[in-house]
């Protein structure tokens, strides 16, 4: 079993704050328990004994199926802008359209249990790209047309279309109108 190193501080603690000698007191050895790359990024990984449960459920091949059915949400940004704009500015943008999908259908089912307490750590979000604003516009008919819950962010006062933002929905109801995007790189 692996655990923390003991916290060394090159100064007097007790000089720089006045409870530190109370915090270092609390100070406490952790166990580092090993886990499977990809057990954080699967539904099964909520519990201790998942990641033999999960390899099991490899083996039977109902893996692909729950990966299918997981809750995300696809973030498509455009690709001239983020070779004409600084790249904070164009995350701004997807964080913005993100958050406001979330928030305008925060009481939608999916969006709880994205949200959910249970799951705030396993969230699956895909960041995509398309080449330009009539790419953009055309998707976002596509998703309208299809009931897809999603924003599309106007950056203000320009009036300029940035992003598109779905809310969170399952996988499997969603990814064909994402399949011919490229991951934003």
């Amino acid at each position: 079993m692996l655990s923390l190193l003991p916290l060394r501080l090159p100064f007097s603690a007790a000089a720089t704050h006045p409870n530190s000698t109370f915090l270092l007191q609390r100070a406490v050895r952790l166990p580092i328990l090993p886990i499977s790359p990809r057990a954080s990024m699967s539904a099964t990984a909520a519990t201790p004994d998942s990641s033999a449960s999960a390899a099991a459920a490899a083996v039977g091949g109902e893996v692909g199926k729950e990966a299918e059915d997981v809750v995300v949400q696809y973030v498509v940004l455009r690709r001239d802008l983020a070779d004409a704009w600084p790249l904070g500015s164009v995350v701004a943008q997807g964080c913005h359209a993100a958050v406001a999908a979330v928030w305008a259908h925060r009481d939608h089912p999916d969006t709880a249990a994205y949200c959910g307490p249970d799951n705030l750590d396993r969230m699956h979000k895909v960041t995509l790209e398309v080449k330009g604003e009539t790419q953009l516009k055309n998707l976002a008919e596509k998703l309208e047309t299809a009931g897809v819950r999603h924003k599309v962010w106007i950056e203000q006062p320009e009036n300029i279309p940035t992003c598109i933002a779905t809310a969170p929905c399952p996988k499997s109801q969603v990814s064909s109108f994402f399949k011919k995007l490229k991951l934003c790189k």
